[in-house]
């Protein structure tokens, strides 16, 4: 057995490269509830370096991924009773530089690890410890996996009723989950038909498996459905809302099914809502036998241990994708540093990357042995 250090308490302490752990650190918190994320959120320079409890790791970060949801809980939509500031920031992927007694029986200083856990845009954050998923190597695509890919591993393995031949239709297929949706889909030998905002996408698209995708930039989505499904899709994957939604529901089949993970389009509105033709939807569904249903990851935890195993696995075997856009192609270049968490908030919601956009914070080693 590993011998336990206790590191809990230590004020001061070198992490595993030798150089001092600060006492101080940078992190986003929100000061003001607002669906504009950059009037909701405030760099704060100079916040304490938490210290782990007994049960507990602390975690330098070095990427951490941006979601669309970042701005529904900057706009405080996910939990009205909670009133800033508090942190935020949902995954993050880094290395052990601390830890509590009980947690150094299964960890140790310099370990990979990835977590989900709100606060992750910060230089270091403390968790508990049966939170960590131990990695065999920081890299940005195992963050891909934490939130996009277990939401669609398990979104489509509870909902989809997935199986040979059946037509799914991925919007933002090129996106953070989309990517999943359709490598998940196409593994399942379903037809993917993949909706996208540019050529370049439709190439990536088609490089990881999708068998149809529609530019809605340039060619009329519901028209093409139409003319190329005229008995409609099996499955949707939703994440845009407004009215891309109103279009899959009318595109779906006898007994098709609709998953709702998201409706980006609405979530910079101060409602977080765009409208959809809503009184249409019983005689939409009676119609088809169709039915509509919301995902929440949250909900779903019992699940996410093994959704997660298995997508590692698949991953580690060369048989999943995991698209990363740092925005290396953006205006101001790729997002690096807490600063750069704004610019990757907004181009996400321009629409712009392929893939999961993860912002790198990189870590100067002053080494003082």
């Amino acid at each position: 057995s590993r011998p336990i250090l206790d590191m809990s308490y230590s004020r001061h302490f070198l992490d595993f490269q030798g150089s001092s752990i600060p006492s101080s650190m940078k992190k986003l918190v929100v000061t003001k509830l607002s669906q504009n994320f950059r009037e909701a959120v405030t760099l704060q320079q100079d916040a304490p370096v938490p210290l782990p409890g007994d049960g507990d790791l602390l975690v330098r970060n070095r990427f951490v991924g941006i979601n669309a949801s970042d701005i529904n809980y900057s706009a405080g939509r996910y939990d009205t009773s909670v009133k800033p500031p508090f942190d935020i920031g949902f995954e993050g992927v880094g290395e052990v530089v601390a830890l509590g007694l009980s947690a150094s029986a299964d960890y140790t200083v310099g370990q990979a690890v990835a977590y989900v856990k709100a606060g992750s845009f910060a230089e270091y954050t403390v968790l508990p410890a049966k939170h960590a998923v131990p990695l065999p190597s920081v890299k940005p695509e195992y963050l891909t996996l934490m939130v996009s890919g277990a939401t669609a591993y398990i979104s489509l393995k509870e909902m989809g009723n997935l199986s040979e031949g059946k037509k799914v239709l991925v919007t933002a297929a090129a996106g953070g989950t989309g990517q999943f949706a359709v490598q998940l889909a196409k593994k399942a030998k379903c037809h993917v038909i993949g909706t996208c905002s540019s050529d370049e996408k439709g190439g990536f698209l088609k490089s990881i498996g999708c068998d149809h995708t529609i530019n809605y930039k340039t060619e009329n989505v519901e028209s093409v459905l139409r003319k190329d499904y005229p008995e409609g899709v099996d499955v949707v994957y939703e994440s845009i809302g407004g009215k891309m939604f109103d279009l899959a529901l009318n595109s779906l089949a006898i007994k098709g099914c609709l998953i709702v993970i998201g409706f980006i389009a609405g979530y910079q509105n101060p409602t977080g809502l765009l409208p959809i033709k809503a009184e249409l939807l019983p005689a939409k569904l009676l119609k088809k036998s169709a039915s509509v249903r919301g995902f929440f990851l949250n909900h779903y935890l019992s699940e996410y241990t093994m959704a997660l195993k298995h997508l590692l696995e698949m991953y580690e075997r060369g048989d999943l994708v995991c698209e990363v856009d740092f925005g290396d192609m953006s205006p101001e270049g790729k997002f690096t540093g807490l600063e750069s968490v704004f610019r990757a908030v907004d181009y996400m919601y321009m629409g712009k990357n392929i893939g999961k956009i993860v912002v790198e914070l990189p870590h100067s080693v002053n080494s003082k042995l």
